[in-house]
Parts: C-alpha cells; sequence; structure tokens
C-alpha cells in the first residue's frame, strides 16, 4: 500500500473507539509478537494477531476488520497471557468481532453462526449443551445431518444428553447477555 493510499483509509478514530470498547490501550503494543508467536490459530490466519493490533493502531479499520482470523480466534487468551504489557488481546479481538458485525463485514457465516448457536445455550441453560448448539447450528444453516454417525457413541457415553444442565445463577449469565445485547444497541 502506498503513502496516498495509505492516508485515505486511515480512519484516526478508529483505534479510539477499539481502546474504548475494549478498555485496553492499544499504544503499549509495541510489536514484540508473542501474541503471534503463542497463538494456535496462527497457521489458518489471512492476518496474524500482531498484524491486526498494528493495523488497529495505525488507524486501518478495514484492514482489522475485513479478515478470518477474527471469526478463527479461539479466544484462548494464550495472546493476552503472554502479552508484556499485560494488554487483554483476546478482549481487543472479541471488540473487532463485535465491530465488524455491526458493521456488516463478518466474513465467514459458518463460524459465526456456530458461535450464535453456542452462546444461546449458554443463555438459556448457563452453560453449553452440545445438543442444542447442533440443532441451533443445524437449523441456521440448513445443514443435513453432517456427523450423524458419531451420535450414538457421543449419546451412548452420555457426552450429548437430551436434555440440557441447567446450572443455579443462570440468571445472572443471562443478565450478562443483556448488558452486551444493551451495548451493542447503543
Amino acid at each position: 500500500m502506498n503513502i496516498t493510499r495509505l492516508d485515505k483509509a486511515r480512519d484516526l478514530s478508529f483505534k479510539r473507539q477499539v481502546e474504548e470498547e475494549s478498555g485496553q490501550n492499544l499504544s503499549a503494543c509495541y510489536q514484540c509478537g508473542k501474541c503471534t508467536a503463542g497463538c494456535p490459530s496462527a497457521g489458518v490466519y489471512d492476518r496474524q494477531v500482531s498484524q491486526i493490533m498494528r493495523a488497529v493502531q495505525m488507524g486501518l479499520k478495514e484492514e482489522a476488520l475485513k479478515n478470518r482470523s477474527l471469526w478463527l480466534c479461539l479466544s484462548c487468551s494464550t495472546c493476552s497471557s503472554r502479552c508484556p504489557n499485560n494488554i487483554d488481546v483476546a478482549a481487543v479481538m472479541e471488540t473487532l468481532r463485535s465491530m465488524a458485525r455491526r458493521e456488516g463485514w463478518v466474513q465467514d457465516r459458518p463460524i459465526e453462526t456456530f458461535w450464535k448457536s453456542f452462546l444461546d445455550t449458554v443463555k438459556y441453560t448457563g452453560r453449553s449443551y452440545e445438543l442444542g448448539v447442533m440443532a441451533g447450528f443445524m437449523a441456521r444453516t440448513l445443514r443435513g445431518w453432517g456427523n450423524v454417525e458419531i451420535a450414538p457413541k457421543a449419546l451412548q457415553k452420555n457426552k450429548m444428553p437430551f436434555i440440557p444442565s441447567v446450572i443455579q445463577g443462570r440468571e445472572e449469565v443471562a443478565r450478562i447477555f443483556q448488558r452486551y445485547a444493551d451495548k451493542e444497541r447503543s
């Protein structure tokens, strides 16, 4: 990217917005690469974590938000635990996913659909409910019974119960989801 195109692509308020929404100081990132070096998904990323962080620092909104890496992030927080400046990089990645969703720049619909199905089960039961995740994903994507051959063994070992286990305090979990939904609307 030449300098003229770079200047046109910059959105100087973008970095401040990401910092505000994530609660992180991105100026503290000096591009050591430890986040990328420890990332278990780095091998499948189109943009490495450190490249995404740099794009945010430079105000390159599209560069930061229009990539599959945001959707392939496992949210494992390895990047955050490795950061020598205590930046919660995983929180930044989550913030960028949220921003990409608001902008309509989702780069991997099946992954986002799986994520929504997973979160729906957590929202209503307080924890993951595998059969519910699978049913939600299949309903949203109109996919058939892809790996149905593993179901009998999973059911036999009680790895995929028919009835979800509901935790105590699921109302508190539901309130977390509500706060997030309220934040997304504002």
